[in-house]
């Protein structure tokens, strides 16, 4: 059972109280920028909730969502479609995310500055992305030779809309190509779960010595391929791309049945979902609601199981009955979100079980709020038409 209406209620105070008073030089839901001291710049945290906020415009038509990402977009791209506090020769998968707004903006506006700027994301950096030798790309510069699965999110869905969009279908292949090589690899058949990342020199300290594999299985990093693979399902079917949906669908089948079996009886997913024994683990709330998003979603297209169905409303609802709370503001406060993790890099993350429990638990982060948008959109489209409400309370639903 789940309180849609507590869920309308909650959507709507964080547009309200927390969004859409958000500056663009200082959002309030960028907790790293707050953490880490850093700069305002173009990144994947702020194009997460922008991308959540353009999916309710176009559910919605609420104008207020739709100028609010045009003025946030405004301050970073300008009228040439340049990102000037974007470098391309980072090779930042993360910062090709945003690339998927600049194309839904284009696309309702019509205003060239979009598409502009994302012919730069293409032309200007993923055209040359390096790539590892079974042709995926580096995840950074600064990662050398390797693949970590979040990045399927930050860079997939975007060439294979790009992709369709342009007509060209070697860049649909080359986004088969590149999905292939993350299941052969990092896909664990024991488990149908996916190890965070994957080193092909093998020369990383958290990497296998003969598989190159990272140690453990990071829920948001699956939160994150689960919700690309659900977008690039919808990207396949939108443009008829039958073998890139056949290949998107079935990997994410598979990787939600996997995730199922780690449900708690809570109804959450934990940090790591299958050591949640270990003490210092914990249920994570992003990865939880990136994971129902995906399931709701892919019942959505029409691959989905009804065991994916039930069980994404059982982690929504499992987060927003337990896991947020209100402060004296009335503004919702989600917790347990995992500020970050990676893996290597200056800090030395070895990817080990403690290596992920130490790194900071944070409240109204967007990479908890995002998922939670993109998971509540998604119910409003499914079960519009498809849910039992109660003539009593008329906010308590269960699915037929």
């Amino acid at each position: 059972m789940i309180n849609v209406q507590q869920i309308d209620n909650i959507a709507e105070a964080y547009l309200q109280k927390l969004i859409l008073p958000s500056k663009p030089h200082s959002p309030l839901w960028n907790r790293e920028n707050v953490f880490f001291a850093k700069k305002p710049k173009w990144n994947y945290i702020d194009s997460c909730i922008i991308k959540a906020l353009t999916d309710l415009y176009t559910l919605s038509g609420k104008r207020e969502l739709l100028d609010y990402a045009e003025s946030f977009t405004g301050y970073y791209v300008n009228e040439y479609g340049e990102i000037p506090s974007m470098n391309p020769l980072d090779y930042n998968l993360d910062n090709i995310n945003g690339g998927r707004n600049l194309i839904a903006l284009n696309n309702i506006t019509g205003r060239e500055m979009y598409r502009l700027a994302y012919e730069k994301l293409y032309n200007e950096q993923l055209s040359r992305q390096p790539r590892l030798r079974c042709g995926s790309f580096y995840h950074k510069a600064i990662y050398p030779h390797q693949v970590w699965i979040d990045g399927a999110y930050m860079a997939l869905p975007f060439l294979a809309e790009y992709g369709a969009l342009k007509k060209r279908p070697e860049l649909i292949a080359d986004v088969i190509s590149q999905l292939e090589c993350i299941r052969n690899i990092i896909r664990d058949p024991a488990t149908g779960l996916y190890y965070h990342g994957y080193d092909e020199s093998k020369m990383t300290l958290w990497s296998d010595d003969i598989t190159g594999l990272s140690k453990n299985f990071w829920l948001r990093s699956m939160g994150w391929l689960a919700a690309g693979l659900a977008d690039m399902s919808e990207i396949a079917a939108k443009n008829h791309e039958g073998a890139l949906f056949e290949l998107s669908s079935d990997m994410l089948s598979g990787l939600l049945d996997a995730l199922s079996e780690y449900i708690t009886d809570e109804g959450m997913l934990y940090q790591l979902p299958d050591k949640p024994e270990l003490e210092g683990n914990y249920p994570e709330t992003s990865g939880t609601l990136l994971t129902a998003y995906a399931m709701i979603k892919a019942y959505r297209l029409g691959f989905g199981s009804e065991r994916n169905k039930n069980d994404g409303l059982r982690l929504l609802s499992a987060v927003t009955d337990n896991f947020i709370s209100y402060n004296i503001d009335g503004l919702p406060v989600l917790h347990n979100i995992c500020l970050v993790a990676g893996l290597g890099g200056a800090q030395n993350r070895n990817g080990s079980a403690e290596y992920y429990f130490s790194e900071p638990i944070v409240e109204n982060d967007a990479k908890g709020i995002a998922p939670f948008l993109m998971a509540y959109t998604e119910l409003k489209r499914v079960f519009h038409d498809d849910l039992c409400v109660s003539e009593k309370l008329m906010t308590e639903v269960v699915c037929r």
